[in-house]
């Protein structure tokens, strides 16, 4: 299913707020409710589980100073996400949740030294009935879709663009990596305090999908084809 193009509007995270965390299943039912697609985070935990979760460790949304994947999925249970009720959910439990009412957007996380997670997630997508991306920090998991799913739309994060902190070298690296012909991401979703920039515009005149993150507050001026965004009143 081909879903690019279409100015789509992406929940960072799901649709939370201080009630209701983020990555959460009751963040998620919000977004199929009203019919707004979800953003999520995927790790791969010790026993090959896909688990919905931001952060490499565990510290800022449960209190406990644990790294995910050491975990197995049983270890989820014992931890409940910002003060909730709520814990944090498995991936397939996010797919038996969405059954395909909602386009899903899934980021790989990248503190995983092998391509596991991917072939662990692909176990789950090819029975999916239902729109999704996949996406990644890391260009490899892209070059690796590109072999083993091409048909799946996938794209490139970038960020930092702006950054003093970084070499040129580093920028070089940051800015040109998605035009690594292995890898022929559908898109790239570029950090939205990266705009304005020269290089993003004619990419975007030559025709290249562009996603914007994480975009808050005031609606972005910029011809994107999709942003990824959070509601300030949600979380106010």
């Amino acid at each position: 299913m081909r879903t690019l193009g279409n100015k789509i509007k992406i929940a960072h995270r799901g649709l939370w707020d201080k009630k209701i965390p983020e990555n959460s299943l009751r963040a998620f039912q919000r977004c199929v409710d009203e019919g707004i697609p979800i953003e999520l985070d995927v790790h791969v935990l010790k026993d090959g589980s896909l688990a919905v979760f931001h952060d490499d460790n565990l510290k800022r949304m449960t209190g406990k100073d644990v790294n995910i994947n050491t975990l197995n999925r049983q270890d989820l249970d014992k931890y409940r996400l910002a003060g909730s009720d709520e814990k944090i959910p498995l991936l397939h439990e996010v797919f038996s949740l969405v059954r395909g009412r909602v386009l899903i957007d899934i980021e790989l996380k990248s503190d995983v030294k092998s391509f596991r997670i991917c072939r662990e997630l692909v176990k789950l997508l090819d029975v999916y009935d239902g729109a999704f991306f996949v996406k990644s920090f890391n260009p490899l998991y892209i070059v690796w879709f590109r072999v083993f799913r091409p048909d799946y739309e996938r794209g490139i994060l970038v960020s930092n663009l702006k950054s003093d902190k970084l070499p040129k070298v580093a920028k070089w690296f940051l800015f040109h990596m998605y035009f690594n012909v292995l890898a022929k991401p559908d898109f790239i979703a570029f950090n939205k305090d990266d705009l304005p920039n020269k290089k993003i515009d004619k990419l975007r005149k030559k025709g290249v999908s562009i996603f914007l993150w994480t975009v808050r507050g005031d609606a972005v001026e910029y011809d994107y084809d999709g942003i990824i965004y959070e509601n300030e009143e949600r979380k106010s």
